[in-house]
């Protein structure tokens, strides 16, 4: 980005896989994919080598304007009519007819955004599997930590911190699942002008399967012009992605709030707040959100312009590139920022042990249920239920209440968490398959 948004850069372009997704790196995409068509027509024996050769020595990013390029643009509603005649000047007059052959605009814009989401997705990924490396290990280290667990943010039942890092790591799988599945698809396009390659006559096929195998890219069946699927699903999953990485950042920002300091990112020189001194903010999982917030509409629009008209969409295809391009950005910098709050978390087991005991044990209202349902059937839960609203009142605990009323309960939080650590044994098992 460039002029008064790179202020913001910090927050909304942070790691490896956000710069991926830069202007810069979209042009180079678009050369790549000229210079891959050119060498792939001479496979064929569509046009002569030494041409081939000279218009990828011309495919260099930095002999190109890009600036000129975006203002020109305007004219033909494409960056790639204002590239494909700067690459002919470039080239000599027998190279210069050769550029571009039998491909349209969109054929060169499509192919650039699956070269781009590529390479980012492969740096997300990489994040990811950070993510859910540390996730796996505070899973593993705090599977019997106990923690109160909260529903519609109120005290629940006992939880442990190992199986919330369990259900984080769980999400941080799906997503990588849905992003290999997605990048799986990510294709060439080359169609013409109809999606027909009729100006390449029989030569057509032969042309795509050499472009698409000198960019490693798939070769899809038929062009996809207007066929919007694959950029559908790969919206779907960056979403996906913001949404898992968006999950953790929220629980570590509530759970770092003084009131409740179970957790705080280590890092005495960050955090800070332009007045108050004694601010600590959780800034890496606060920026995680900011970046995820802007995932949604993003998608929402890719999704919008799925249907196109008839060969080539008027509008469409044209405000698809920039959105795909902001969410592979944004999802990018969610899940480095994510992955940045993960590594640099600090868990306060005692803290989070004081929490639960704050409740009292009404929180195991649910358990003295269980207890006394052989005795007391289905009035169980009404007997439960008007002791911890004396409890409550009293200020006594449940248990004692319930004891004057001559029903005995134990109520251990230790004894009430179910399946916790079966679930946490099985993400974990998850995340060493997924490996």
């Amino acid at each position: 980005m460039s002029g008064n948004g790179a202020l913001f850069d910090g927050i909304f372009e942070r790691g490896a896989g956000a710069r991926a997704a830069g202007a810069d790196v979209w042009l180079a995409a678009l050369l790549e994919a000229e210079a891959a068509l050119a060498a792939a027509c001479a496979d064929a024996g569509v046009i002569p080598r030494a041409a081939a050769d000279e218009i990828a020595a011309a495919c260099v990013p930095e002999a190109f304007d890009a600036v000129a390029l975006a203002a020109a643009a305007a004219d033909s509603a494409t960056p790639a009519v204002p590239l494909v005649a700067a690459l002919r000047t470039r080239v000599s007059a027998d190279a210069a007819g050769h550029v571009h052959h039998g491909a349209t605009s969109q054929d060169v814009v499509d192919t650039a955004a699956s070269l781009v989401a590529r390479r980012v997705l492969e740096l997300v990924d990489a994040d990811l599997a950070r993510a859910a490396a540390r996730c796996a290990h505070l899973a593993h280290e705090h599977r019997a930590t106990l923690q109160l667990g909260r529903t519609l943010l109120q005290p629940a039942l006992p939880v442990t911190f190992g199986l919330k890092a369990a259900g984080w790591l769980h999400g941080l799988i799906a997503a990588r699942g849905d992003l290999v599945a997605a990048r799986a698809r990510l294709a060439i396009q080359l169609g013409g002008a109809a999606g027909t390659l009729a100006s390449l006559g029989a030569d057509g096929p032969a042309v795509a399967a050499a472009f698409a195998a000198r960019l490693g890219l798939v070769e899809p069946a038929l062009p996809w012009h207007t066929e919007r699927t694959r950029i559908g699903a790969l919206a779907g999953a960056l979403g996906t992605a913001a949404g898992a990485v968006a999950t953790i950042a929220l629980d570590i920002v509530l759970m770092a709030q003084a009131e409740v300091a179970e957790v705080s990112e280590a890092g005495e020189d960050r955090g800070g707040s332009s007045t108050m001194p004694q601010k600590r903010n959780p800034v890496a999982a606060i920026s995680a959100l900011a970046c995820a917030r802007r995932v949604p509409g993003l998608v929402a629009t890719v999704h919008a312009v799925l249907p196109q008209e008839h060969e080539r969409g008027a509008g469409t295809w044209q405000a698809e590139p920039e959105a795909v391009r902001e969410l592979l950005r944004l999802t990018a910098s969610a899940v480095a920022w994510t992955a940045e709050s993960l590594e640099r978390l600090v868990p306060d087991p005692a803290r989070m042990r004081a929490n639960l005991d704050a409740t009292g044990d009404a929180v195991l209202a649910e358990a003295a249920v269980a207890q006394l349902a052989p005795a007391l059937g289905a009035g169980a839960r009404a007997v439960v239920t008007a002791a911890a609203r004396r409890g409550r009142d009293e200020g006594r605990s449940l248990a004692e209440v319930l004891g004057d009323d001559g029903h005995a309960v134990e109520l251990d939080p230790r004894r009430y968490l179910g399946s916790a650590e079966l679930f946490v044994d099985r993400a974990l098992d998850a995340h060493r398959r997924s490996r």
